[in-house]
């Protein structure tokens, strides 16, 4: 394309950076490794993502030294299930920076997964599905040990047919197999966060997500909320950015994405735009400068 009078208009824009602030691998309950996952994110052409797996940070060294080889910036993460009175609440930890202390305080919790899963697989021997812990530990593979972890073991010995048949049968809440996490309250899942140099973000808070509810929380020292993910519509995501405004809250988000097409997520589906990073980095430079 040509100017009028017959030079260049210059070359294109330059296409938006997007991030993806929440995504799991095989060091929990995803079906990538660390690094897969951020080769993945390039060939999303993202910018930045957050390696956020369930209550352990032992896949963010490898995932950190694949996106310095990519081009691809990796925030150290975790997603911790904590607990709101008698809800679970799923708190993400953004921009540790102490990941050895993080992940000594998580050992107790990956303990207690452990505990949960031999429960589980107890129950479902009582229903006679007969699968062993060692099948299940050999799905983890290492990895913080879940509920997705039972459901694969049932699926590799024929017991269901599909991953969601496992959870509607005999996984999810209420189903005969169903056993609940030991709870970890919200306001020491926020202290761990802080304790290891992050921000504490409210993960997929949904339509249930009402302005009193984030203002009890940003009294325990809440610092963001999950704006966008899969699982908001477009009228949640427009609510949940104008109460993260209303409350000084910084806005995040992400795909979720666990290694697969389940549901239809992809790295980088909610275009969380650059400039949201950019101002958790402001956050935490501003809380460590204040230190």
């Amino acid at each position: 394309m040509t100017a009028p009078g017959g030079g260049a208009t210059g070359a294109a824009p330059a296409a938006p950076a997007f991030v993806d602030l929440h995504m799991h691998s095989t060091a929990s309950d995803g079906s990538r490794t660390p690094a897969d996952v951020v080769a993945a994110a390039r060939e999303a052409r993202l910018a930045a993502i957050a390696l956020t797996d369930h209550d352990t940070v032992a896949g963010v060294a490898a995932a950190q030294e694949a996106g310095a080889r990519l081009g691809v910036r990796v925030v150290a993460g975790v997603e911790l299930s904590a607990v709101e009175g008698d809800t679970e609440t799923h708190l993400l930890g953004l921009h540790l920076a102490h990941l050895d202390e993080m992940q000594e305080r998580l050992e107790a919790i990956r303990v207690m997964r452990v505990t949960r899963a031999e429960r589980i697989v107890q129950r479902l021997n009582e229903l006679g599905v007969t699968i062993t812990m060692d099948d299940v530990l050999e799905q983890a593979k290492g990895g913080a040990v879940g509920r997705p972890h039972v459901a694969r073991a049932m699926m590799a010995h024929g017991w269901v047919g599909e991953f969601r048949e496992a959870f509607d049968r005999y996984l999810g809440f209420g189903r005969p197999a169903f056993v609940g996490k030991e709870r970890l309250p919200m306001a020491e899942a926020i202290d761990m966060i802080h304790r290891a140099g992050g921000l504490a973000v409210l993960a997929h808070p949904g339509e249930s997500c009402r302005r009193e509810r984030l203002e009890s929380l940003v009294a325990l020292g809440m610092d963001g909320v999950e704006v966008r993910h899969p699982s908001h519509s477009a009228d949640e995501m427009r609510r949940l950015a104008a109460l993260a405004d209303l409350l000084g809250l910084l806005p995040s988000g992400g795909s979720d994405w666990h290694g697969t097409n389940e549901r239809g997520r992809a790295p980088g589906m909610m275009e969380v735009p650059m400039a949201w990073l950019v101002r958790q980095d402001e956050a935490v430079a501003g809380r460590r400068a204040a230190r």
